[in-house]
This record gives C-alpha cells, structure tokens and sequence, in this order.
C-alpha cells in the first residue's frame, strides 16, 4: 500500500516545482528515491564547538545505514549546538532558538520523519521542544556518556570533580600545580559528561517519556552498542512514518509522570525541570512545577553516581543500565504510557536485572529514603523554587540565617573572597539578577563558590539562594529558579544583607522574616537594577522580551504550543 508522505508535496508531480524540487536533490539517488520512499531528516547537532557531540557524525552514519535498510531516504541536517562548557552567556539563552530553528526546518522540508541526535545539555530538549511542535515522527538517540578518567588513581566526574577540586585551591588544601595536571585526565574519551549532570539526566529521561528506543539511554559514546542502536533507530523512523505515529499520538501526561519518577530514582539534575516542563508546554500538556513535588518528591534515590553519590556513568551501565532502575520502581511508574516503539515503557522491564547494587540500591535499602526535587514557596519565592535534596547537606535542610546578598554575578566574584565580608557558616548567600530576564538566560551560578575565609575553617556547605539554575554536575544546599525573579519584579530584588531568611525543606517553604509591610515598601537598589540584562537588539532582545519564568520552563510566549508540519505556499 503506497504511503501518503508529507515529502509527496514537494517531489510529485510533473510541473515546474516538483521538477525543482527533484533535480537540486537528485544528486546521485535512485530514480525511485522520490516516490513512496520516507524521507528522514537526521537532526545533527554535531559541532567541534560542542565538544560532548563531536562523535555524532559517525553515529548519524549508523542511522543513515538503519534507513536505507529499512526502504527510507536519510537527509543529515545540521542543526544549532549548544555547547554547555563554553557559550557566553550560558547556553540556556539560545535553548528555545536552537528548538525554533530546529522546528521551522523540519517543517520548511520535505521530510517525513527525523531522528534527534543530542548529547550536550540543552541540545536533547531543544530537538525534543522543536519536534513536539512540528509533530512528525520523530525518535531520540542520545549521544552517550564519556568513560572514566584517572588522577592518581582515583576515577574523575567530570563537572562535579572541577567544583570539587577548585575549592580545595582555594581552601589551600590542593596545589595549583595538581589541579592542573588533573585536567589531562579529566575528559578521556568522546562523549557527554559521566557524572548524572545535566546530559545524562535528559537522555535518561528522553527514555522515560518514551522517545528513544528502551535500553539506548546510558549507553557509552565509545561503545559499539551505541552504533547499532543508531542502526535500529534509522530503521524504526522509517516505521513511524508508515504507521503515522507522531509525538502526539503516544506522548501523554503518564510519561511526564513516568520522567518525573525516573528523575528522582536516578538524583538527576534540577534542569530537567524547566525542560519537561517546557516539552510539556509545546505538547499542551498541563505539567505545573507541583507535580515534579507530588510526583517525585518521596520516590528513593537509588543510582548511587556523582554528585550524590559515588559512581559514574559506565559504571550504572556495567550495573545493569537504566531499565534495571526502572524495574526497582515499576509499581510508581504509569503502566499505560507508550513508547515510540509503540509498545508500553513497562513491558520492558521484565529482563532488567541488576548486577551490581553498590552501583544500584534495592528499593528497602536506597541510597536516600526520599531524594526528589522538592517544590519551595513563602514570601521569597511565592511562585515557587525548587531544592535537590539528594545533593544538599542534611543538617542544612531546616535552617535560619542572615542574608548575604550579591546584586550581580560581577559583585559576587569581586567581594566573595574579601577577607573583611560579613559572612559565617550560618549565613545565607543570595545571588540575584540571573534569572532568564535579569542575565538573560538563567545562567548556571547558583551553586556559588563559598567564601575562602570559611573554605579555610573547613566549611564546605552553606544555604545559597539564586534565580538562575545550577550544572546538574555540582551539589549542595541550593535553593534555585526563585520566582518571579528579581529582574520580573520578585522579593528577591528587595532582600537586603542581614535579613533572616529561613528555609524549611520538609515544610516547603522558603521565606525573609521580614513584616510585609516593609517588604512592600522596598524599591530594588541601584546596584540591582544596572545588573539586569538590557539588549538593544538581536536575540537577546527577543529573548527578553518575551521569556516566561522558571516555574513555567522558561519557553518564550510565542513558542508555547504546536503549529503542525503544514506549509500552504510554494517557494517558486
């Protein structure tokens, strides 16, 4: 039975356009590439400039081989990289152009299908936003972790070992000398970080929404079952098209709920709350910051990797891999939430057995009891924050302390280590003006580097407050995506150095003991306000203007929704 392609639009026919059309793509094709076979766009963010994607070219080869195979025409189509170790400002910045872009060419071509190829932080859930928006086929490959490297034999993580090692420098307990060398070994091999940062924690959960092939997430860059789990997936597009199964059509509220319970099971990191909640949005899924709290909040951490814990990446795959942890949860998870391939994400987890529960904890003896983001709210944060209890400091949960406030990141780096700072283990840090409007961007600052007086005194944890985000790599007791943030109008902007705040994980709230009336009566400083982003032109002003908060996934405005792959007008 002849299928009824998108792509038929474009290459059918006998007048002048489809002639157009066909001969510019001819290039050394069959004569029967135009007629009945899918055309899969294969969506590469490879790029030198993102170093945790630089392999995904060999992989788009795997792919391309897997559609051929399978009766398709496979088309690399390079797309915007974000790469999250060296963008200025930050990465989170160009997020929603990178889907935009993403999503406007896949509907301005002719494809039928595509296959997301992301590793780096923002580029999973920028494919991810993008093809819920044009609603075609589409299927996941992650690009993979990197494998371990060494300093003086000790296994390195990448990301949480640097703001490790960098404040022992800075406590005098490590020479210069020694973190540099330890750089060498750091990044051994291609591949995304092998900590449970940001990378691994999106590809994990692209699994858990169902958008990858079950048992693909996890695997290492360098491994050859990463190859040819490309090759199946070239192949399974080339299904979706003939079977007509968009994101729409299998991507419910069960799999956000499924994400959010694999989220807490794995201690994955606090961005893939704006990210789900910025798919959700494009997929018009109601998905509120709450859920992430009623749904994940009690679930037990049971990946026992860096930042809160002790392993790395290779090592939960040598355990058993993520389907293995699912298994340990499945009673939490939604039995009726389909993956890709159709089938439900539970009816995978049958043979998912754990190999090593160092690595991977029983659900009665878990790494922590209850582990998930937790949701905060109260007079500093009224539209909500949210904490990551698996990387902070038990004793630092319930706590009451004087503000040390920062107006601007530029503030912070000149005075956190001036000897004559007000500030002591009990303080309470607060970093304002970088929330998505205020840098712009939502930068990842808020795990701020404690004061070298106190690193000195052996302090290595303390309360710090912030309206941007932190890496998934790094830990500690943080309170971010404060909103509204300081630049939108929140308190944030009117809390002064020796205000009490008090934090209370267990309670849910985050509050500044300060009589309302005087809150209402505070005007942010001058200092405050000049450290607010104010493009004149370009992305940054678009971004700006039309950026919604944290607690909404920081998508712009316009974005929010799905146009669908129609396009009314020809191009000649």
């Amino acid at each position: 039975m002849a299928l009824d392609l998108r792509s038929s639009e474009w290459y059918s026919g006998d007048d002048r356009n489809a002639y157009i059309h066909r001969a510019w793509m001819r290039r050394g094709v069959p004569d029967d590439a135009f007629e009945g076979r899918p055309q899969i766009a294969i969506a590469n963010s490879a790029s030198d400039l993102t170093p945790c994607n630089a392999h995904l070219d060999e992989v788009a080869q795997s792919v391309k081989n897997g559609v051929y195979e399978a009766g398709g025409i496979p088309l690399n189509m390079p797309v915007v990289s974000l790469g999250e170790t060296n963008v200025r400002p930050t990465a989170m910045l160009w997020r929603n152009m990178a889907a935009m872009a993403t999503e406007e060419m896949l509907r301005a071509n002719p494809v039928d299908g595509v296959v997301l190829l992301g590793g780096c932080d923002k580029t999973i859930p920028s494919l991810l936003m993008a093809a819920s928006s044009v609603d075609i086929p589409a299927v996941v490959v992650p690009g993979g972790p990197m494998s371990t490297g060494h300093f003086r034999g000790e296994p390195l993580g990448c990301g949480t070992d640097v703001w490790r090692l960098s404040e022992e420098v800075r406590a005098g307990t490590l020479s210069q000398e020694s973190f540099l060398e330890s750089e060498q070994a750091t990044i051994r091999t291609r591949g995304h970080c092998n900590t449970m940062g940001t990378a691994s924690t999106m590809a994990l959960v692209a699994e858990a929404l169902g958008t990858t092939i079950p048992g693909l997430a996890g695997t290492p860059a360098v491994d050859s079952r990463l190859l040819k789990a490309a090759h199946e997936t070239g192949r399974l597009a080339v299904r979706l098209v003939a079977e007509g199964r968009t994101p729409s059509s299998f991507l419910t509220k069960a799999n956000f709920h499924n994400a959010i319970v694999a989220l807490s099971a794995i201690g994955g990191s606090t961005n893939a709350v704006p990210h789900l909640l910025a798919i959700a949005g494009r997929l018009g899924i109601e998905l509120g910051i709450d859920d992430f709290d009623r749904i994940g909040s009690e679930v037990p951490l049971l990946v026992n990797l860096r930042p809160a814990g002790t392993y790395l990446m290779d090592d939960l795959q040598r355990a058993g891999g993520f389907l293995a942890v699912l298994r340990e949860v499945r009673d939490l998870l939604d039995p009726d939430a389909l993956t890709v391939t159709g089938r439900p994400l539970v009816d995978y987890l049958d043979d998912a057995p754990v190999w090593d529960r160092d690595v991977i904890a029983p659900r009665d003896r878990p790494v922590q009891v209850s582990a998930g983001i937790t949701v905060l709210r109260g007079s500093l944060a009224p539209g909500g924050a949210i904490i990551k209890p698996a990387a902070a400091s038990p004793h630092l949960l319930k706590h009451r302390g004087r503000a040390v406030v920062f107006d601007s990141i530029e503030d912070f780096h000149a005075r956190i280590d001036d000897p004559e700072l007000d500030v002591d283990a009990d303080s309470v840090m607060i970093l304002r003006g970088c929330g998505p409007k205020g840098y712009p961007g939502m930068p990842e600052v808020s795990n701020m580097p404690l004061p070298k007086k106190l690193l000195e005194q052996g302090v290595r944890d303390m309360v710090r407050i912030c309206d941007g985000r932190m890496s998934g790599t790094a830990y500690g007791t943080v309170i971010l995506h404060v909103t509204p943030e300081a630049a939108a109008g929140g308190p944030l902007a009117l809390v002064q150095t020796g205000d009490w705040i008090v934090l209370d994980v267990r309670g849910r709230r985050i509050d500044i003991d300060v009589p309302a009336a005087e809150l209402a009566a505070r005007t942010p400083n001058q200092a405050t306000l000049d450290g607010f982003a104010a493009p004149r032109r370009g992305w940054e002003r678009l971004y700006v203007d039309h950026v919604m908060q944290a607690d909404t996934g920081a998508d712009l405005d316009f974005l929010v929704g799905s146009s669908g792959s129609t396009v009314s007008r020809e191009s000649h």
